[in-house]
């Protein structure tokens, strides 16, 4: 991917968080069963990740690169899957703005603390007032959305 596009594939994503959360809603509302539900989900993720590699197969992992990935790493998508299993239950509870701003809040948080230490392997970018700043005020957005 060009750097160009990196930006806006971003932004994209983030987006799309918000409209995801908001079908994952439906979904759960139409199957009733919150476990059916994320498994219809992730199911069809699957399915078309699957796809893709059956289309573009290469890079295929090195010995290397498996014998030094963390025991970790197969998880990530497991832990993704508390978000997913929150916006089918929880997002038509809250409304899709407060829940999401709830969650890019708590995100940036984690996020701060991973770059801070770093932690999870990344590498480190220090905690420093700008950040800090930043930090408050997405929260305070996020309380204000919340309660207005």
């Amino acid at each position: 991917m060009s750097a160009a596009w990196i930006i806006p594939f971003i932004l994209l994503g983030g987006a799309l968080q918000s409209v995801g959360a908001a079908m994952n809603g439906q979904l759960h509302r139409s199957l009733e069963n919150a476990w059916l539900a994320s498994a219809v989900s992730f199911a069809l993720i699957t399915f078309f990740f699957t796809g893709m590699f059956l289309v573009l197969p290469h890079p295929l992992p090195s010995m290397k690169g498996l014998a030094d990935m963390p025991w970790w790493a197969p998880i990530g998508g497991l832990v993704g899957a508390v978000q997913v299993y929150a916006g089918l239950t929880l997002v038509s509870r809250v409304g899709a703005g407060p829940f999401v701003a709830m969650t890019v809040s708590a995100s940036l948080i984690a996020s701060l603390v991973i770059d801070h230490f770093g932690l999870l392997r990344m590498d480190t970018h220090p905690l420093n007032a700008p950040r800090v700043i930043g930090a408050l005020l997405l929260i305070g957005g996020a309380v204000l959305i919340g309660k207005f």
